[in-house]
């Protein structure tokens, strides 16, 4: 199991027939996170006329949506469309809009909400969390060149090494590709190198590019 979210708070701002549309993206893990967030957001935009939002969260799969007086299905639900269709969760965010005195009609609101939201989308730093192994590597030097080389082509995160009488590398490596890795090992050093699972937890591998 993997999951997208975001590294840290973001923005992302349109002005559309004079109306500013003010879109900030908040990682959340609980509803009242979110929440404090979204009333957090109204408090500094208090001047607004709307401050529309939606949430996704990976507890209890809670999906929430507000269109905050614009009409019904023109701003919370455009917001929401944009983080599902970008993948994201433990994400809120709140589109403000400063109403700029000409009415945009549904589509138009529509239209501007979504492009405020996928702006801060795109101006965030997304990480993918997948399930891994932290994983400890104890080998001779005589081994270090094969085992250096082999380890990118499983996609794996540097932790620490250690150059002492032995080389101990320290790295994470995706769960589904932790026994590839295993065999490959045993393989090339006639069992001699020794492996050890440190623990299991989820690791951002939204850098890595798997040679597999």
């Amino acid at each position: 199991m993997e999951y997208r979210t975001i590294a840290a708070p973001c923005e992302g701002s349109i002005t559309e027939k004079r109306s500013e549309f003010i879109a900030q993206l908040q990682p959340v893990l609980t509803v009242e996170e979110a929440a404090a967030f979204v009333e957090q957001t109204k408090a500094k935009h208090h001047k607004a006329r709307h401050n529309v939002w939606a949430y996704c969260l990976r507890a209890d799969g809670a999906v929430r949506y507000s269109d905050d007086g614009e009409p019904q299905g023109t701003g919370g639900v455009p917001v929401l469309s944009v983080l599902q269709k970008s993948q994201l969760t433990d994400v809120c965010c709140v589109v403000t809009r400063y109403f700029g005195g000409v009415l945009l009609g549904a589509s138009g609101l529509t239209r501007a909400y979504s492009a405020a939201a996928a702006l801060a989308v795109q101006n965030a730093k997304i990480q993918c969390f997948c399930e891994a192994v932290r994983l400890q590597i104890t080998m001779d030097y005589a081994l270090y060149g094969k085992v250096s080389y082999l380890l990118p082509e499983y996609g794996i995160l540097e932790v620490s090494s250690d150059f002492g009488e032995l080389v101990t590398l320290c790295i994470d490596i995706k769960k589904e590709t932790h026994p590839l890795l295993e065999a490959r090992l045993v393989e090339i050093s006639c069992g001699t190198i020794q492996t050890q699972v440190l623990m299991e937890h989820y690791a951002d591998f939204a850098s890595v590019s798997d040679g597999l």
